[in-house]
């Protein structure tokens, strides 16, 4: 009789296994994402907006890539490395057999290519499509050396000094590995016609509507279980979480605050929530006056209510901030005192910088709904009524995305919102391309324009040394001049938050906040 029973257990754990296998492997259909802009262009190189790596991540893979939920480096086009004990040099042994989606063969030469067409001047292609911005703010332009491949399958990354964050950069979008076929026969316009060995394909892109992907078959790391997806841009929060209880997408970003009830009345939606690295700031432009004066921007601080703010805007979904990264990041100096709220204060401060009448600006606001603020709009008219208060008589600008980046990149606004989510889990993700003076530079990352010499060698020495306990050190001490010389008002750190059907299995945020959708299949 024992045997009777253990024989109908092992055969129902067998069923339930195999259930689970097969739900799991679930194959077919086209997943909908509905996403609040349009990307700003696809070959990823040349970008700098989530928008357009949240395509781009589906396209391409890097040499080493996150793992999923996490911050921790696995291999992807690389199936192994090391690196040499003074950390000069890293070795990257190349993945045998995977071809691009145009059939080019992937390997050594393809990598030289793809890198070395940001690193080299000289490279035929570096003048081509625009500026490698993250290769210049990471600071991978004046670190690297040399990159070089000793055969097809091995390459070489040779550094002129030690930069702790280097294997954590490399997985970041920009440093796709491109079809170096498709970039010779597309030049410039290669944007739209992008070519990776990515678990999808390109298939088209209608601007301003939408991006369709279909499955890459041959993927190296198997075939992803969606045939195909279809990024949407739909720019009213509302108006998407309209399409998504009507069926037509199955997932959506940044709803407004005021909808999480209904939405979570919905047997239907899913909240996934957790989190976020990332920061929702106001910028204040030190070339145009009058912000290049302390005391005005002291003013703005303590003009701002971003309490009340985060309250009434992001209704639970975010915390106020006070420095430039978040509190679930490493080296995060809690013990900073914020600048509180004190219209008072900010009238003396600005009648001592000359200003006791107040002054008139322009506030740049963000056209598109966004990871760290979720309404662009809602959070122009209350900073413009809070400075109204002290004086300060702020003309709300806005423009679409792609204009609004390039404006503000190259300095054109007075005060302009903006914000960023994590690259990366390390500091210097958020220091080194917000507020280094490197990052200064048009087409700005840096887009208060802010250039401190004692900001910039403290982020030198962190970037520089692998200590642990000394790059905590280093980057509370760029947390306390930050405080000290306000480039920005830090305004809020916000949860990632996603709305999908419940149809969506296997869908995971991730803390960098990249979409990876190779994983997800769609329930029957």
């Amino acid at each position: 009789m024992k045997r009777s029973y253990r024989h109908i257990f092992v055969i129902f754990m067998l069923l339930m296994s195999s259930a689970h296998v097969v739900d799991a492997q679930v194959i077919g259909g086209t997943l909908i994402f509905g996403r609040g802009g349009d990307s700003v262009g696809l070959d990823p190189a040349h970008e700098e907006d989530g928008e357009s790596f949240k395509v781009c991540e589906n396209i391409y893979d890097r040499l080493v890539q996150y793992k999923d939920e996490s911050t921790e480096i696995e291999p992807a086009l690389a199936e192994s490395w090391e690196s040499s004990e003074d950390g000069l040099t890293w070795r990257f042994n190349l993945r045998k057999g995977v071809k691009f989606h145009d059939g080019t063969p992937f390997n050594a030469d393809a990598v030289l290519f793809s890198l070395n067409r940001q690193h080299d001047p000289n490279h035929p292609f570096h003048n081509v499509g625009g500026s490698y911005t993250y290769w210049s703010y990471t600071g991978l332009a004046k670190i690297v050396e040399k990159i070089t491949a000793p055969d097809a399958y091995t390459v070489e990354i040779t550094l002129k000094r030690p930069y702790a964050p280097f294997i954590y950069t490399i997985a970041m979008p920009p440093f796709s590995i491109v079809s170096p076929t498709a970039l010779q026969k597309w030049k410039e316009d290669f944007t739209n016609h992008p070519v990776g060995t990515g678990p999808f394909k390109f298939v088209r892109w209608d601007h301003g509507d939408k991006v369709a992907l279909e499955v890459n078959n041959d993927y190296w790391e198997g075939r992803p279980p969606l045939d195909r997806i279809i990024f949407r841009s739909i720019s009213d929060n509302s108006a998407r979480l309209i399409e998504l209880q009507n069926g037509s997408i199955h997932a959506m970003e940044f709803p407004n605050p005021d909808d999480l009830s209904q939405i979570r009345a919905d047997d239907q939606l899913k909240i996934i929530e957790q989190p976020g690295m990332n920061i929702g700031y106001l910028a204040m432009n030190f070339d145009k006056k009058p912000f290049d004066n302390l005391n005005v921007r002291l003013a703005v601080n303590h003009a701002i209510n971003k309490h009340e703010i985060v309250t009434e805007l992001y209704q639970g979904m975010g915390i106020p901030a006070k420095n430039p990264i978040p509190p679930t990041l490493w080296s995060y100096d809690g013990s900073i005192e914020e600048y509180t709220y004190d219209p008072a204060k900010a009238k003396v401060l600005l009648a001592e910088a000359g200003y006791p009448d107040g002054f008139e600006t322009t506030l740049w606001a963000l056209p598109v709904p966004r990871p760290y603020i979720p309404d662009g709009s809602a959070l122009a008219a209350a900073i413009q009524s809070d400075l109204r208060h002290v004086g300060i008589k702020a003309k709300i600008v806005t423009f679409d995305w792609g204009t609004y980046l390039d404006k503000v990149t190259n300095g054109e606004h007075d005060t302009a919102m903006l914000g960023w989510s994590a690259d990366l889990g390390d500091p210097d993700n958020f220091f080194s391309y917000l507020l280094s003076k490197e990052a200064a530079k048009k087409p700005a990352g840096n887009i208060a324009f802010y250039r401190s010499d004692e900001m910039q060698e403290v982020l030198t020495q962190a970037k520089s040394t692998t200590n642990q306990t000394k790059r905590i050190e280093l980057y509370k001490k760029a947390q306390a001049i930050f405080h000290r010389d306000v480039p920005w008002v830090p305004l809020a750190h916000a949860k990632q938050i996603l709305i999908i059907n419940k149809q969506i299995k296997n869908l995971k945020l991730h803390p960098t906040s990249w979409k990876y959708f190779r994983q997800i299949w769609l329930e029957k």
